[in-house]
């Protein structure tokens, strides 16, 4: 769900995007790196887009990935659209550019966000994907939509509430509803900046909260290597803080605003999913045989390690969980450890 945390990894050279035409004003942005076993990589948000290191589970030498950015988010363009972006319109993106690419099959590595996208494709084509593997997989709650937004009094959950839209005691419809209005104008305002930063500023606060309860659960390596990313989001985070009360409008703030929008629309519509649907496409894939992968962080404070573990029962005996020591996000070192591992068993089993 959330935007993505910047995190320092070794990844190869970002090409420039491709664009694929779609429908109305909708130019799709998509990427092709490495070669051999082709996979889809779909990223969180809704709103983000991807980037280099969402790349860090894959070894390009082995695997060919293809990144595109979804509808209004990344480098797809109009950035920040709205109109006709819905949760079939990206699964119909994806699709097109599947034939573009002339694939017959892709295996798919999907994370927050993106698992509902992945869920969503393969349910209408799983005769075209090979193996998904899931991180961190949202159900679209309310208790995850509202844990994010809604004002809180838990210790773990407090954050500068500064000039944050959504009053104390607000449903999450009326605060999904406030938000989008402030965010649905290209122009930037004051109200917007505070809707941005503040979003930002809460995505942020649940990735440190898990990340800081998994340190107690590492050692060696994992843990200097996991207090090192902690370190550089408390960084970001107070320089976040200190740029709250700024009136003056930054390029960053300008790409949240159209982010922020997306993920708003998406989430006043509960992703565009009816009740029921992720359950269908879980049994779905469990129907045609198809393995999935889910990963989940034990400490995940922002999407629940119960969606994981429901869905992955559900899929018996073709689905496999990982409850690993992480938070949310992929670049923690046991989440990306357990994506590479899924990732290389993923193409080893088509071999």
């Amino acid at each position: 769900m959330p935007r993505k945390i910047n995190a320092t990894l070794d990844v190869p050279h970002w090409p420039a995007p491709r664009r694929l035409a779609r429908g109305g004003l909708h130019r799709m942005a998509w990427r092709d790196m490495g070669r051999g076993e082709p996979w889809l990589l779909l990223h969180g948000g809704p709103g983000s887009g991807c980037s280099p290191p969402l790349l860090a589970p894959f070894d390009l030498q082995c695997q060919r990935v293809i990144a595109p950015d979804q509808r209004g988010a990344g480098d797809s363009r109009p950035s920040g659209r709205t109109a006709a972006n819905h949760l079939a319109a990206l699964v119909a993106d994806l699709e097109a550019l599947r034939r573009h690419l002339g694939l017959e099959r892709w295996s798919l590595l999907g994370g927050s966000w993106g698992t509902v996208v992945a869920l969503a494709y393969a349910r209408q084509h799983p005769d075209h994907v090979a193996r998904p593997v899931l991180r961190g997989a949202f159900g679209l709650t309310r208790s995850e939509v509202g844990g994010l937004l809604l004002p809180s009094a838990r210790p773990g959950k407090r954050v500068a509430q500064g000039d944050w839209p959504v009053p104390h005691g607000a449903a999450l419809p009326q605060a999904l509803s406030g938000l989008s209005q402030l965010l649905q104008s290209g122009a930037v305002t004051v109200p917007s900046l505070q809707a941005g930063r503040g979003w930002a500023l809460r995505e942020r606060r649940d990735a440190l909260h898990g990340l800081r309860r998994s340190l107690r659960h590492l050692s060696g390596k994992d843990a200097t290597a996991q207090r090192r990313l902690w370190a550089g989001l408390q960084r970001q985070q107070r320089r976040a803080l200190a740029q709250l009360p700024r009136p003056r409008a930054t390029p960053a703030d300008r790409q949240a605003q159209a982010r922020y929008r997306l993920q708003a629309h998406y989430l006043r519509h509960r992703g565009f999913v009816r009740p029921g649907e992720l359950d269908a496409a879980v049994l779905a894939l469990a129907r045609h045989g198809v393995p999935v992968d889910w990963v989940h962080g034990r400490f995940d404070a922002i999407c629940p390690p119960g969606n994981s573990r429901r869905w992955a029962a559900m899929g018996r005996p073709h689905a496999r969980l990982q409850l690993v020591a992480s938070g949310h996000l992929g670049a923690e070192p046991a989440m990306l450890r357990a994506l590479r591992y899924c990732v290389a068993a993923a193409v080893g089993d088509s071999d």
